[in-house]
């Protein structure tokens, strides 16, 4: 596919995040003009960068300036983002910004919560526009997600999703999909639901894992009150009860699917979560640390 020569810059939010900064890479591997905007606005190769603040609208025009499209990543934790998300959305349309791409969830729909009351007002706000839902990220089990960490320090993956399969999804794929969408001459207009090639039960990621690393690691299922509490006291209970009931969900089968969108949108067929586990664990035996999504 062709990619659109306008002369704006693309803002990428969230840019030193897990989706975030390989969809900078890629946008300045193929040349494109990039702000990478994070509290910190921490320099990103081939990329511009500029402090963002969702909490502090003072930050909004210096990162929209020049900018006309823009990659969102919602605040972490929050159950209500569009609280920040919508007025911000209002000044980039006001700014010039034509083409948004929302990072949203396989696991919430348009109007659904958090992200997904976003995802409902991005057609009225945009005429160009995308919303990627991925499904859960390979990533967690190998990078500084609350399963990574168990990996690592316990030899567990703790959830309340059962046997339930999720077609856990690389997030270089992500990028790359999010780069066709925010590069490509028509947006697509639509939400692109993205996964990996096979949904694993945890059971059988912990298998994987446990293969890859040459460590035993096992699937420990908790209630969803027990994944509740548990997840609680590192975050906003209405968070932690939000993630909770995904799980729940993935237990009775809401991600026991698979997708084409990878390989429609890129060419190239998704990557494997044992191709993933090599890749960035190998036979090290320990998962390292990664940006957070």
């Amino acid at each position: 596919m062709s990619a659109a020569t306008a002369p704006g810059s693309v803002l990428v939010l969230g840019a030193t995040g897990t989706t975030g900064g390989r969809v900078v890479s890629r946008l300045a591997g193929e040349g494109h003009r990039v702000k990478a905007a994070g509290r910190r606005a921490t320099p990103v190769d081939g990329a511009e960068a500029v402090r963002f603040d969702w909490y502090d609208p003072a930050t909004y025009e210096g990162a929209l300036d020049g900018a006309d499209r823009v990659y969102l990543v919602a605040p972490l934790d929050s159950a209500t983002p569009a609280d920040v998300m919508l007025p911000f959305l209002r000044q980039a349309r006001a700014s010039g910004v034509r083409r948004a791409v929302l990072l949203s969830s396989s696991a919430i729909p348009a109007g659904g919560p958090a992200v997904g009351q976003v995802h409902q007002a991005l057609p009225g706000l945009f005429d160009e526009w995308a919303v990627l839902r991925p499904s859960w990220f390979m990533q967690n089990f190998t990078g500084d997600h609350m399963h990574a960490r168990s990996v690592r320090e316990e030899g567990v993956i703790v959830t309340a999703a059962g046997e339930g399969r999720v077609a856990f999804v690389d997030a270089d794929d992500i990028a790359a999909v999010a780069v066709h969408a925010l590069t490509d001459v028509r947006a697509p207009g639509t939400d692109l639901v993205i996964t990996g090639p096979q949904a694993l039960s945890h059971t059988e990621v912990a298998t994987v894992l446990t293969e890859v690393t040459g460590r035993t690691v096992a699937h420990r299922p908790l209630t969803y009150e027990g994944m509740r509490d548990r997840l609680a006291a590192s975050m906003p209970l209405e968070y932690a009860a939000m993630l909770a009931g995904m799980d729940r969900a993935n237990a009775e089968g809401a991600e026991d699917r698979t997708t084409d969108t990878v390989r429609r949108l890129t060419g190239r067929e998704p990557r494997t979560f044992r191709a993933h586990a090599l890749a960035a664990i190998g036979g090290t035996g320990v998962a390292p640390p990664a940006p957070v999504a």
